[in-house]
């Protein structure tokens, strides 16, 4: 069996999970961070929570003689995706990154592209503007620096902390484009702030922006480790998983106890 930990929360993770169901070659351990009240788990060994760091990552994947880890999570998990690359070199555990593409601007669409959230909310400008959130609720704080514009932030689970003039939309997508135009109607929304998530549950928005000639802050997303081999689909990882791996992963790692 190949023995693997999928670090998810995605999309992709879950139905990468669910393809390893009952599949005899497989040993998956599925992973998510814990910040989700009631996360969609799949019909594998789950864990939630923290590693306690690279350490602890380190000490769980050779306990576990993991041969192989996922990085199935979000592609703006920054922290767990550093943690994961830098664990998984101590190791010698094999490191494959799942990311969906990202989306690109047509010619009809409106981009500013930022670095983060910082210079999103410094983009935004000096005029008074109705924004519309779409970025989670960890990083609200960061649009207090510019608390002239009045935001609409929508997102799963309430925030500990937002800017004073901000009313929050309690929902989970996917979108439909109908509803993403009224929302943009409805909220006589100046401005789109969002996150270059890829995929398709969230591209709705995009299309309406340019429906309404909504200009649209995007913030890029950080690098991949370079130690890592990338595919952007669930096939694409069943295939790399599927592959003889390396002389030096065929037995298990050793345990740290």
């Amino acid at each position: 069996m190949l023995r693997l930990l999928i670090l998810g929360g995605t999309t992709e993770a879950m139905a990468l999970a669910r393809a390893l169901e009952g599949d005899r070659r497989f040993a998956p351990t599925y992973s998510v961070a814990g910040r989700t009240g009631t996360p969609r788990l799949p019909g594998v060994p789950c864990r939630s929570g923290g590693f306690g760091g690279i350490d602890g990552l380190v000490e769980w994947l050779q306990r576990h003689a993991c041969q192989v880890v996922v990085d199935a999570t979000h592609p703006f998990a920054a922290q767990i995706s550093a943690h994961a690359a830098a664990a998984a070199e101590r190791s010698g555990a094999r490191l494959l990154v799942l990311r969906r593409p990202a989306w690109n601007a047509g010619p009809h669409d409106c981009w500013y592209r930022v670095a983060d959230m910082a210079a999103a909310a410094a983009a935004l400008g000096e005029a008074p503007q109705r924004v519309l959130l779409t970025i989670g609720r960890l990083e609200l704080s960061a649009f207090c620096s510019a608390p002239q514009h009045h935001y609409i932030a929508r997102l799963i689970e309430l925030p500990e902390q937002r800017p004073p003039r901000c009313d929050l939309l309690q929902q989970r997508g996917p979108f439909r484009l109908e509803d993403e135009l009224a929302l943009f109607d409805t909220q006589r929304i100046d401005l789109l702030v969002t996150k270059n998530a890829g995929g398709t549950a969230s591209q709705p928005k995009l299309e309406a922006a340019r429906r309404r000639r909504v200009p649209v802050i995007m913030v890029e997303r950080p690098p991949v480790a370079a130690v890592a081999e990338q595919v952007n689909t669930v096939e694409e990882a069943l295939c790399w998983l599927g592959e003889p791996l390396p002389p030096s992963l065929r037995s298990p790692l050793v345990g740290s106890g």
